[in-house]
């Protein structure tokens, strides 16, 4: 089989590169590892910037998006006991954000893929680049007994942080920079109406909170908890007591309860690899970079790198111009790094963290004083949230 780019792993990423390159008439290919329905099964953030908003239009995969995304102006956040808004709206020029599931976003690429008859192999067994620091680069996958050899010009990796992409790159090459948290998320999702129109981040002495939300009947609410902690440890009741001690009382007051139908912990990291390229290979979202959830940096992330990478492979087909594949390892880095400073600054200023001392309470209490009384402070945190320009 041969194709022009093959795109190691079938999450978002790699959907939506496949997608906006078929439609400019490029050949890919989509390998990924599992089957569609466990790539569909996974839970995960989905407040979506203005730009990722317009590029999953452009690739034509935008339209249910519209349709049913919650358009959010702004967020809160609670700390000392009462509530404080960040106007998006005010201090980005104008810009916002839309709340709509990753699963969402992904289960709305496949169909795009299907209606287009993209090809996308799912149970890739064994995938493998071989031959990126030559011209002529190939991957082989297993189906079933059968070894499969792709070649093609390109190849994508966008099969996330344990995937075998950025393992391809030689140790001499690789830098790999890493800062592991000392605690998780304890997340759930209910069918119950959300406690806010608009996400709720919290500060407590407690640990960090957050409220979330899919739809206006589907929930997901966070808190901060030990890196020992396990989802059995957590029944329903005991994570709704908790949570409610975490927020204002009249948040918790009208706060809906019910079973959950997801428990996961997701611990927190921040990681970037460095360089994103190796002759023929292109690293893109997870595979290069981690970012806390606390900035809801980490889809946006990889969609900028998705834009990048995107503009960069129409240059060289469609024109002859590989200024884009040459520069796309420092530019999308210096926007990875960005949102890797908005995630840190927003984990470090909500989170309790177990080793901190007093001067660390001081400090955190004065950064949310300053915060909510500079509207250059705000309009720093509404330029970042809403996502920076590509």
């Amino acid at each position: 089989m041969k194709v022009q780019v093959c795109i190691i792993g079938g999450g978002p990423s790699g959907l939506l590169l496949s997608q906006l390159l078929h439609l400019q008439g490029i050949d890919t290919i989509v390998l990924e590892k599992y089957s569609r329905e466990h790539v569909l099964a996974r839970i995960r953030a989905g407040v979506l910037e203005h730009g990722f908003a317009k590029l999953m239009r452009e690739a034509q995969c935008g339209e249910r998006m519209d349709r049913e995304g919650e358009i959010h102006h702004g967020f809160e956040i609670a700390h000392d006991g009462r509530l404080d808004r960040v106007d998006l709206h005010k201090y980005s020029g104008g810009n916002s954000v839309i709340v709509y599931g990753q699963t969402e976003v992904t289960r709305d690429l496949y169909e795009a893929r299907d209606r287009l008859g993209g090809k996308v192999v799912h149970n890739a067994e064994d995938v493998t680049p071989h031959d990126i620091d030559s011209g002529a680069p190939y991957v082989t996958y297993r189906d079933g007994d059968k070894l499969v050899r792709v070649d093609c010009e390109f190849v994508i990796g966008a099969d996330g942080f344990h995937g075998v992409s950025r393992k391809s790159i030689p140790n001499d090459v690789l830098r790999e920079h890493e800062k592991v948290y000392p605690f998780g998320w304890l997340g759930i999702l209910s069918r119950t109406k959300p406690v806010s129109p608009e996400l709720i981040y919290v500060k407590h002495e407690r640990g960090f909170a957050l409220c979330s939300l899919r739809s206006q009947v589907l929930s997901r609410y966070y808190i901060q908890v030990p890196l020992t902690d396990k989802p059995e440890d957590w029944s329903d009741d005991a994570f709704w007591i908790e949570l409610k001690r975490r927020l204002p009382a009249d948040v918790a007051a009208r706060l809906v309860t019910g079973p959950s139908i997801e428990k996961s912990i997701a611990p927190l990291r921040s990681f970037v690899a460095e360089p994103m390229r190796h002759g023929r290979l292109f690293l893109a979202g997870d595979a290069a970079h981690i970012v806390p959830p606390t900035g809801a940096r980490g889809l946006n992330s990889a969609a900028s790198d998705i834009y990048y990478l995107y503009h960069a492979l129409v240059g060289h087909y469609l024109k002859g111009d590989d200024s884009g594949l040459d520069g796309y390892s420092q530019k999308a880095l210096a926007r990875v790094w960005k949102a890797q400073r908005f995630s840190w600054w927003m984990t470090m200023l909500l989170h309790r963290f177990p080793d901190r001392v007093s001067y660390d309470d001081r400090l955190q209490d004065t950064e949310m004083d300053y915060l909510f009384s500079s509207e250059t402070a705000m309009r720093l945190v509404s330029e970042n949230y809403v996502g920076l320009p590509f």
